[in-house]
């Protein structure tokens, strides 16, 4: 558990840390799945931010000094700091409404979250075990993802975005994984088809596009 006594002794930096900065501070990796995610939200919504791209084999510094986890995405907006990407994802939708990228009516708004819940627990749960050296455990993982993306795919032909006629959280979370897929060397069946036309329309957006960092940019192509 985080020692909260700490993250209120941080208060004092967080503020020079704002000031140095622009108010919104997103701590990213640049190859970073998740990091990937908020960033896309971010152009979506074309909100000011000033990322700090941290290299999570280097030194971390500032973003230890603000976060009781060092871990990222991590956002900073004055003296607030959050750490979890759907908190993020969902405060940043709260703190900029228009457009929004949570369905308005309850029981669309609860799918969107159980989808969500799902994506990251399925998907992203597995991108540890794809990366590491050990080929026997990065096989399986490849397997297991590719199995769980392709079985979607049914989903994926209701709507134009997922589950839903515009775009949602739940599509700033799949993308990035989508677009790893050649990186990883995951190719989807024929008859999934479907999600790669669904990925296509994704990439095609300028908000996607602004989103890539460079190394992204390298993984697909």
């Amino acid at each position: 558990m985080p020692r909260f006594s700490q993250v209120s002794s941080k208060s004092d930096h967080l503020g020079v840390v704002a000031n140095r900065r622009s108010v919104m501070i997103l701590f990213s990796s640049s190859t970073c799945a998740l990091s990937h995610s908020v960033r896309l939200m971010v152009a979506e919504k074309n909100i000011m931010v000033d990322t700090v791209d941290v290299d999570m084999k280097g030194q971390m510094e500032e973003l230890a000094s603000v976060s009781p986890y060092c871990n990222v995405p991590t956002l900073v907006d004055r003296h607030l700091v959050v750490y979890d990407t759907k908190i993020i994802s969902e405060y940043l939708d709260e703190r900029f409404p228009h457009p929004p990228l949570m369905p308005a009516e309850p029981v669309a708004r609860a799918t969107s979250r159980l989808a969500l819940h799902r994506v990251l627990k399925d998907w992203y749960s597995l991108l540890p075990d794809i990366r590491i050296e050990d080929r026997g455990a990065a096989a399986t993982a490849k397997r297991q993802l590719r199995e769980a993306i392709a079985s979607c795919a049914d989903i994926f032909s209701v709507k134009t975005f997922f589950l839903n006629d515009d775009m949602t959280l739940v599509d700033c979370t799949v993308a990035p994984i989508l677009w790893r897929l050649p990186y990883y060397r995951i190719d989807l069946p024929r008859q999934a088809r479907v999600i790669d036309q669904y990925a296509e329309r994704i990439f095609a957006r300028p908000s996607f596009q602004r989103s890539l960092t460079e190394q992204e940019r390298e993984m697909r192509y």
